[in-house]
């Protein structure tokens, strides 16, 4: 039986059909970054910032540098580059988060891949990580808690019966000791699997609270500013996990505003109603969660190697932080079948909680 001919019109023809109806996007670059093709998702996906591409190329289309650093990469050596967790930037796109890949073809052209995640995907891969946190709470607690009391308790002793020059010592321990046994605290907060009971509340009460709380630790150094939706209806939660999901937030955003040299830092609190916000959840399907509150600060930014894994533990952008709170957070909206979100840029980050209402409320 005869073979095909592998460069045949049929055989091209083939080709071009896979490559248009692959059902993640791909562009054909030139070697100097010019757009040649894009399939149909790619279409999709990048809307009218195609045609800056074939006009500017990836270099000015593009405002993060690190695609067009790893495009180099792939045209310098002429061989293959994969970088997960890109930041993708394009004028007139949302930004996006993708797996990227650079293939050299034999014309002398550049394959450009993007591997989207779904929210869905990272939501699952976010409740993996929190999965394991607990456990791991679980053992920290278990084989750090009795010696830790034992050892305060001898530092302790020691402290009544030292010399003035030996009690500063005993001090430390004591002092450490309290500081471990603060750390293991926080870190047995994710091996908490009890559900807690939710009820309708008044979310502007539980955020005038957090407000009042951080602009006492602050002391005037952070201007706090808020902006609420008075037609809001009553959220479904816990009010103590909320408090402590917002006064998290909240404080880290006081803490990143003091980070401005000008002294102008700002903390802002808004609430709004976002139609159609529906999360699928594992237990109950789909549940509508409009109700979303904003943090917003006009700090530095988060930095863009941190955004992609900002909430798993002990990723933090502080010198003396413990890498928990945003963890904690992170699993408490999961709890609450609500969805966080953030985006950053330098002087403006905004967090974005999105959260069920009662379910009577109109």
């Amino acid at each position: 039986m005869p073979q095909p001919d592998p460069q045949g019109p049929e055989q091209r023809a083939l080709r071009a059909s896979a490559f248009d109806g692959a059902p993640w996007p791909i562009l054909v670059l030139s070697a100097n970054g010019l757009l040649k093709a894009a399939n149909e998702a790619a279409e999709m996906l990048f809307g009218q910032a195609l045609a800056t591409l074939s006009r500017r190329g990836l270099s000015e289309a593009t405002r993060d540098g690190e695609l067009m650093r790893l495009f180099d990469r792939a045209v310098a050596e002429d061989g293959f580059v994969h970088q997960g967790g890109v930041e993708v930037c394009c004028p007139g796109v949302i930004t996006f988060e993708a797996e990227v890949t650079f293939s050299p073809l034999p014309s002398g052209d550049v394959l450009a891949t993007f591997y989207l995640e779904s929210q869905g995907t990272k939501r699952e891969r976010a409740s993996e990580a929190l999965r394991s946190v607990a456990g791991m709470g679980r053992t920290l607690a278990h084989e750090i808690k009795n010696p830790l009391a034992g050892i305060r308790g001898a530092a302790q002793l020691l402290k009544s019966g030292a010399s003035p020059a030996d009690a500063p010592l005993a001090q430390v321990i004591v002092e450490e000791t309290d500081r471990i046994r603060r750390l293991v605290d926080q870190v047995e907060a994710f091996s908490d699997e009890r559900t807690a009971a939710r009820v309708p509340l008044n979310i502007h009460r539980i955020l005038d609270r957090v407000r009042m709380l951080s602009s006492s630790a602050f002391d005037g150094q952070v201007a706090f500013q808020d902006s609420y939706d008075p037609s809001l209806p009553m959220v479904l939660g816990d009010e103590d996990q909320l408090v402590q999901i917002f006064l998290n937030l909240v404080k880290n955003a006081a803490e990143a505003a003091l980070e401005r040299r000008d002294l102008q830092g700002q903390v802002r609190i808004s609430t709004a109603y976002r139609m159609g916000s529906r999360l699928r959840t594992a237990g109950q399907g789909w549940l509508s969660a409009p109700l979303e509150v904003r943090i917003q600060d006009n700090g530095p930014g988060v930095p863009p190697d941190l955004r992609h894994r900002l909430f798993d533990a002990f990723v933090t952008t502080k010198l003396s932080g413990m890498g928990l709170g945003l963890t904690l957070v992170a699993k408490l909206v999961h709890a609450h079948d609500g969805l966080i979100e953030f985006e950053s840029e330098p002087g403006r980050t905004v967090f974005h909680v999105l959260l069920p209402i009662a379910v009577d409320a109109s």
